[in-house]
């Protein structure tokens, strides 16, 4: 199997070196490609990434993490429960319909229904059309997160979208499990449309001709998938792709002293933990056996070993410069305390658990999970371990498949409650909340303090919230913290301005790209 991965893989360059070397056709390589056309079908970095191709968000974050405009070219506040959006006029989609504000309206709706987004848009009222190209965004409660969310917003066409499909099923439908017309069909006014797609293999973006903005001149993205990190790594340096995502950390040095190449680097805020199910095993429900587990886990040793140093080993999920953030919290791996523990919680030969992780989603997932294996057999934990795919791996870890589940999380609001909704509230399928809560941890002083925080426009206040919450999770041993990964790309020299084009959110803005 493995030798017919180096194959597919060393294919997969070859297919980029046979194109032509257009100076503006944009070769990307990344680990692992789109999972559907659907920007709703998950919340993802990935999905985020395709979504700034083809789709346009109301607004958009910035390096400076402030807001820049898009689709809206203004915003201002009505009162505590509602923001106006002014729209941009002129602008098409793909299919030539215009955009107007029934279509924020539409899409607004749809993310409500998503399996993936309803959690972050449970708090939203439905959009209200102004005029067509004015609409108000309202919430339930005074949330001082408004602008953020408008940053997740990506307009779709609501014409193209509605309607029956050849099957007969609504066009609109969401298919997270299944088959759907916008799984495989794309309408949005970003700067490239779908122009083909093989699943796993490659997908072709051309620039879109009737683009509403200002762009850089990339004509084609030919994006493919390639997972193993030493043919990734090997196609920039051979000059056969001009864009890689991630750069792996073993390779850092080699890539930044190699002369045709520039690494790009900058610390990032997306948090690796691995989460405990606390239903699934009845060892994982005692509070003492998690303290344990988070005190056998050298994440610190894991950064220095595995990721080369390239990252923060963690103790909470906020990073340093966000509000929940906890300066005191520190990792503890202490062997001698984890046994103890374990003896006091009345497992001191330990016990088994199952655990799955990703294998091409994380820096280095694989390896750390294996790390972990090893760290627990030290107490007496056998771990049965199963890696695989990022593409096969959301639906297990959807279906609560192992006792123990790697997750990473990069909060799409760069605000410290939204780790907390989806990662450590009480799980509820109705509303969305702790949807990727694969622990089942709930604890209601938790969730109390997370609608305080998303109600409380009072600064301070909300930062004494959001660092409770910080504390009761560390204390309850809520999940396995690990790090904040770093952020890496490596750019080919014939890109000019490869460094404005990402940023901490992970989402390069390709349509500003300039090659030489």
């Amino acid at each position: 199997m493995k030798r017919l991965l180096t194959v597919l893989a060393l294919a997969a360059v070859l297919a980029f070196a046979a194109a032509p070397a257009s100076a503006k056709t944009l070769r990307l390589a990344v680990d692992a490609d789109p999972v559907s056309l659907d920007p709703h079908v998950q919340l993802s970095g990935g999905m985020l990434q395709y979504s700034h191709l083809v789709f346009d968000p109301l607004v958009r974050w910035n390096q400076e993490m402030g807001f820049d405009p898009r689709l809206a070219t203004k915003w201002e506040r009505i009162d505590d429960k509602t923001m106006r959006f002014y729209l941009r006029k002129g602008v098409k989609f793909h299919s030539g319909n215009e955009f107007t504000a029934k279509d924020v309206a539409w899409t607004l709706d749809r993310l409500k229904k998503s399996i993936d987004f309803k959690g972050l848009y449970e708090v939203f009222e439905p959009a209200v059309v102004v005029d067509d190209y004015t609409v108000d965004l309202k919430t339930k409660v005074p949330y001082p997160l408004l602008i953020n969310m408008a940053t997740y917003l990506f307009p779709m066409d609501s014409k193209f979208y509605t309607g029956k499909d050849e099957t007969g099923q609504d066009k609109g439908v969401i298919g997270k499990t299944g088959p759907a017309f916008a799984n495989t069909h794309a309408s949005g006014t970003g700067p490239f449309t779908v122009a083909e797609r093989e699943q796993g293999v490659k997908m072709i973006f051309k620039a879109n001709p009737n683009y509403w903005g200002s762009r850089g001149n990339v004509e084609e993205i030919d994006m493919r998938p390639i997972k193993n990190e030493a043919t990734r790594v090997a196609s920039i340096l051979s000059g056969d792709v001009d864009f890689i995502m991630p750069v792996p950390p073993q390779d850092y040095d080699r890539l930044d002293s190699a002369d045709n190449v520039d690494l790009i680097t900058m610390p990032g805020t997306r948090v690796i933990m691995f989460q405990l199910n606390q239903k699934r095993n009845k060892a994982l429900a005692n509070p003492k056996v998690r303290e344990a587990i988070v005190y056998a886990t050298n994440n610190a040793g894991i950064v220095k070993k595995i990721l080369k140093g390239r990252g923060t080993a963690a103790a909470q999920q906020s990073p340093k410069g966000y509000q929940g953030y906890v300066a005191d919290l520190k990792p503890r791996y202490d062997l001698k305390k984890a046994k103890a523990l374990m003896a006091e919680a009345g497992y001191p030969n330990g016990f088994e658990a199952t655990m799955i992780a990703p294998n091409n989603r994380y820096v280095k997932d694989e390896q750390i999970a294996q790390a972990f294996v090893s760290m627990m057999a030290r107490i007496g934990i056998k771990v049965n371990l199963k890696t695989m795919p990022k593409a096969q791996y959301w639906d297990q870890f959807d279906a609560r498949a192992a006792d123990i589940q790697m997750i990473g999380w990069h909060s799409d609001t760069e605000d410290s409650a939204n780790f907390t909704e989806y990662l450590a509230v009480c799980p509820n399928k109705e509303t969305g909340a702790g949807q990727y809560n694969s622990g089942e941890y709930c604890n209601p002083k938790v969730d109390e303090l997370v609608a305080l925080a998303n109600s409380e426009t009072d600064l301070d206040k909300r930062h004494e919230q959001l660092q409770e919450i910080e504390r009761i999770l560390n204390a309850d041993a809520a999940f396995v913290p690990l790090h904040w990964q770093d952020l890496s790309w490596a750019s080919g020299k014939n890109l000019e301005n490869a460094r404005k084009v990402v940023n901490v959110m992970n989402y390069p803005y390709f349509g500003d790209l300039v090659m030489k």
